[in-house]
Parts: structure tokens; sequence; C-alpha cells
């Protein structure tokens, strides 16, 4: 897939921003309505988040393909975790736009804390984990499993955080031991050429870039269990290294 990319002057750069925030109140606006009013369906939630998607996506012209030799697809009925590399904000849309079900994030308490926005995130079903409060975290994996018993596919980075160089970081425990206690499949994904748009503590978007969101063989949890939690996570790791395109600088691979 052939790209142009362009560097976005400063005005340009503005109007992206100020898009970005108005499809995003857009979306939170409302989602938080309704579930004040006890009208709140998931199905609108997942419609709204891939409008959103899209929206973000062409603001700054990225494109993208989906790469899934395996034949890769969500498990109905019964818990399904996403796991990727994470070095883009553009990381979020772009599994939205290309993967079915009602994926939803598990991320940091902190965003939920963002006026409107952080309200429209816990509205629409997105889960928070406290990473300084340790019995916080197990609450608040706990309030995940639940989610996923309801049929919500949960997606998180396993580094816990975006990437600051693009390189993998030290894996986390947490989402690992979530997928043990729920016998989950786990899809490990590699997700190229997104960080390019927007290189993290900047405001240089690049116009015109090309992402790959690479597929990896799923991972039944349950044929894991605590013993072997370590081999569960070299197994995931090992994958989202070779999709991601960085298995010579990423740690442990």
């Amino acid at each position: 897939m052939e790209s142009r990319r362009t560097r976005a002057g400063p005005v340009q750069a503005i109007g992206i921003i100020l898009r970005s925030i108005g499809v995003t109140l857009a979306i939170s606006i409302p989602t938080v309505l309704e579930v004040y009013r006890g009208s709140y369906r998931r199905e609108d939630g997942d419609r709204r988040l891939r409008w959103w998607s899209q929206r973000l996506l062409s603001y700054v012209d990225l494109r993208f393909r989906v790469v899934n030799p395996h034949c890769v697809e969500i498990p109905h009925g019964r818990p399904c975790i996403l796991m990727s590399n994470h070095s883009s904000l553009y990381d979020i849309p772009l599994l939205f736009v290309t993967l079915p079900g009602s994926i939803r994030m598990l991320t940091k308490k902190e965003l939920f804390r963002v006026p409107i926005w952080g309200r429209g995130l816990a509205a629409g079903e997105f889960v928070a984990i406290d990473r300084k409060n340790r019995e916080q975290a197990i609450r608040d994996l706990t309030a995940a499993r639940d989610k996923m018993a309801s049929g919500i596919v949960l997606w998180l980075a396993p580094e816990g955080t975006r990437s600051r160089d693009g390189r993998l970081g030290t894996f986390k425990k947490g989402g690992f031991m979530l997928a043990l206690e729920t016998g989950a499949t786990i899809i490990p994904i590699g997700i190229r050429g997104s960080r390019g748009v927007l290189p993290a503590k900047t405001l240089r978007f690049e116009l015109g870039c090309t992402a790959e969101v690479h597929l990896g063989r799923p991972i039944d949890a349950s044929t894991y269990g605590p013993p072997t939690r370590d081999a569960l996570m070299s197994n995931v790791e090992r994958q989202i290294c070779e999709l991601s395109g960085e298995v010579a600088a990423a740690v442990g691979c």
C-alpha cells in the first residue's frame, strides 16, 4: 500500500487537535446522558466508538490494513483479551476500526479524571486500573472480569503504558493473571507504522502514514495455570515482538 507522507503545519495541527476534541465530546456527552437516563445500549457505544475512530484516522489520513494469516476471529461466548504493543495514541482507534466486537480498553485511572471525556469512558464501559495502589488494582481487575463475563472484549497493552521510543518494554503481570482467572483466549497483536503519525511528547503530525495490524495465533490461557504464568507471558511476548517487527529491539525477545 503506497502512501505519500507530509508534515502537518502548525495551523493544520491545531485543526486536527480541535476536531479530535470535538468528536470525542460528540460521543462522550450522549453516552453519559444515556447512562444517567438508563437508556444506554452497548451496541450504541460500539457504533459511536467506530465512528469516532474513523474520524480520528481520517483527520491524519492514516491508511491501514489487517494482516491475518491465521484467519483469527474474535471468539463468541468466552472471555477474550486482545494484547498488543502500544507506541501511538492512534493504536486505539486503529483497533476499534479493524476488529469486530464490543472492544473496550483497560486503561490508567488518571484518564477517568479528565472532564467530560473521563465520564464518557466510565459510561462507555471502559475499565480503569490504579497502577499505584495494589489493592485497588486487584479490585479493578475484578471489575474487568465482570465486564468480560458480560461480553466485553478487553484490550490492554501488557507493557502497562504507551512506549516512548516504540520499543517493547517489560510486560506487567496483571493482564496475565486476569487471563488465567477467566480462562480467556488471548489474541496477540502487533501494530506497525502508527508511531510515525504523532511521536510521543510532540505535536508533529505526519499525514498519509500507513499502519498494519498483525494478528497472531490465539492462545488459550485455560491451558496454563499460576505456576506456568511466566511461560504464558513469554509466549505472548514472543508473538508480539515478531508481529510488531521489534524482535531485535524488544526487551526479553
